[in-house]
């Protein structure tokens, strides 16, 4: 996991940074007990004590119930949306109860999709320091036997610890992302199988904008109603998304030349110490690998896809219906290229640079595959993983409209291997 650049010294993204205050001091020594009374073997990240963190930073920065009134108007605006976006995409409602949440509900209601997506990454991390620590430096022979035994207790409360410093900065990332959030869908990914807007999100989102609340209600109704089109009818996608990051744990190493100097002068009696060196995060930083960058890569690609999307199918419905179309689909825009949600969680998770080009070029996919094939033939290529559009497509996007066209699904899957015949060549393929 690594810190959003110029932002190591904000306890918002660097828990460790609250280290010189006496109050946050001693608010980190009970997050400690709450690690030593975490259970054995629940994982590598103390998931209990990330929420703990979360809900307190939202609780401190004020976070009202949903009044009665807030809920129905964003449950009307869910449903209502959904209705528009049935004449501007083939793919069916995935939409059941539609809700309004809290940020303390966002929380509640999305850890287990956090957890699925974070414990790969942790668990490898924590995995490859431990290990890593117990070999390193020790040489061979009877007295390199002897520290090995004596690292053994030590592996096993690193790794506590590790838990602990994961669950620490999953809950500080939480609770910052919380205020931000306007929905369930917002960082690209199913957070949950129900669809949610957040009226203090909405607000947020609003802020400057002269546009009337409605209009902004039911644009969000919009691309959240979009978002879980995608989900709930596209079976592969969730599959993809989650394997890209696990894919990237996956190739988690450590520079174990680093870590040797790093524990060179370490005295193994003194936790304080070893805690200090642990939360300089220098034992943490993963290298960058092929495997890393090639699962980044799908990601990126991925993630902008369904992006320009979810982005063409809500400017289609809203056209018409709400005069600040333009206006609100710019302020998403303008949103995702200063850093919102998804940006930060990516760029907090696995250090990806989500690209606004990337962005402009998936939609611009999108449409001119609508321009081509109509709404249907858009819409089809979400029915394989085989047809989607690689990263190279989003660079010629007319050059995949043209080769997609003669890639037949149906026949793919007739096609026997005994045939004889070559299969249908790969999207975009000439």
């Amino acid at each position: 996991m690594t810190d959003l650049p110029g932002r190591e010294n904000d306890p918002n993204e660097n828990p460790f940074a609250m280290f010189g205050d006496p109050e946050q001091m001693a608010a980190a020594m009970r997050q400690f007990a709450d690690m030593l009374s975490a259970p054995q073997g629940s994982g590598p990240v103390n998931w209990e004590m990330a929420k703990n963190i979360a809900r307190h930073a939202v609780v401190a920065e004020g976070d009202p119930s949903v009044m009665e009134g807030e809920r129905r108007q964003i449950v009307e605006a869910l449903r209502l949306a959904d209705l528009w976006l049935n004449e501007v995409t083939e793919l069916p409602s995935g939409l059941t109860s539609p809700e309004a949440w809290s940020r303390s509900e966002w929380i509640e209601k999305t850890v287990p999709v956090w957890k699925r997506l974070c414990d790969p990454i942790a668990a490898r991390m924590v995995e490859t320091m431990g290990g890593t620590l117990g070999n390193v430096g020790l040489g061979g022979g009877a007295e390199a036997q002897a520290m090995a035994a004596q690292l053994g207790p030590l592996m096993g409360m690193m790794r506590q610890m590790g838990g602990m410093m994961v669950g620490s900065q999953m809950g500080q990332a939480l609770g910052a992302l919380a205020p931000e959030v306007i929905g369930s869908s917002d960082i690209g990914l199913p957070l949950s199988d129900t669809a949610a807007l957040l009226p203090g999100g909405i607000a947020a989102f609003s802020h400057g904008l002269e546009i009337p609340s409605e209009e902004i209600r039911l644009y969000l109704a919009l691309r959240e109603a979009a978002h879980h089109r995608l989900f709930q009818h596209v079976p592969w996608l969730r599959t993809q998304l989650f394997g890209a990051v696990e894919d990237y744990a996956k190739g988690i190493t450590v520079d174990t030349s680093a870590l040797e100097e790093q524990i060179r002068g370490l005295d193994m009696n003194n936790m304080e110490q070893i805690q200090e060196a642990l939360s300089g995060g220098a034992l943490l930083k993963p290298e960058e690998t092929e495997r890393q960058k090639a699962a980044l890569s799908r990601l990126e690609t991925l993630l902008a896809l369904v992006e320009g999307w979810v982005g063409t199918v809500t400017d289609a419905a809203a056209e018409g219906k709400l005069p600040s179309v333009a206006a609100l689909s710019e302020t998403v825009r303008r949103r995702r290229a200063t850093g919102g949600p998804a940006e930060r969680t990516f760029a907090t998770l696995v250090g990806l640079e989500l690209r606004p080009r990337r962005l402009r070029e998936a939609a611009a996919l999108w449409q001119a595959l609508a321009a081509d094939r109509g709404v249907e033939g858009r819409d089809a290529v979400w029915s394989h993983p085989d047809l989607m559009p690689t990263a190279d497509d989003l660079d010629d996007p007319q050059a995949f409209v043209r080769g997609e066209a003669r890639f037949d699904l149906s026949d793919f899957e007739e096609r026997k291997p005994d045939d004889g015949e070559p299969g249908p060549k790969a999207p975009g393929g000439e």
